[in-house]
């Protein structure tokens, strides 16, 4: 086989759509089926279950933090050996679009600590909480370009199961700058050992 230095077509450049899981039941069990023809987008769009947190700063970012352990011996100067002792995952974003509904996930809040009131007005109660609570988990996916030949119609689709948003998120009104909220959300296994997924999909199954 001739020597190849590379294909462009898998260098993946765009932002990704990003959409949260609303609470009270697990995001692995309720993903929707995927639909010929149609992006991954559009399929959550349309499901109740999801929430669209609009337009995103700085991307999407996944960082996987193993921990390993070392064993050292006597008759080398280095470690003799490595094992995986721990593993911490990430997904790091900014919420451009400063809504209540896209505080109200920064923060981990319930849904129910939102609420209209009048004809005119949306009210986010801010609570500290009660000794005994347990941070909110959100499922998470995540719909942006993939990798392959250009005109196939590929899309990398991430889903992180359970999503807990545990960071110091502040809230601004600057002059010279928009309100945004970086949230850092800390990813959790399921009882599979599983944090989520990553899939290539191409849309037109024809293709």
């Amino acid at each position: 086989m001739a020597y190849s230095r590379g294909t462009n077509a898998n260098i993946i450049v765009g932002a990704a759509a990003m959409f949260t899981h609303n609470s009270g039941e697990l995001l692995e069990a309720t993903l929707p089926a995927y639909v010929d023809d149609e992006s991954y987008k559009d399929t959550l769009e349309d499901s109740s279950l999801f929430t669209n947190v609009g337009y995103t700063m700085n991307g999407l970012e996944l960082v996987f933090q193993p921990d390993f352990g070392e064993v050292q011996v006597d008759q080398l100067l280095d470690v003799a050996k490595l094992y995986k002792q721990g593993m911490q995952v990430n997904l790091n974003t900014a919420f451009a679009e400063s809504t209540l509904e896209n505080l109200l996930i920064s923060i981990a809040a319930p849904t129910t600590d939102k609420a209209a009131v009048g004809a005119f007005a949306d009210e986010l109660t801010l609570k500290s909480g009660d000794i005994g609570d347990v941070p909110l988990e959100r499922g998470i996916v995540a719909v942006g370009p993939g990798s392959g030949a250009a005109g196939a119609g590929i899309e990398r689709i991430y889903a992180a199961y359970r999503a807990l948003s545990i960071e110091n998120v502040t809230v601004s009104a600057k002059r010279d700058e928009p309100t945004m909220f970086e949230v850092s959300f800390r990813l959790l296994p399921n009882d599979s050992a599983e944090y989520g997924k990553i899939v290539d999909r191409t849309i037109d199954s024809t293709s």
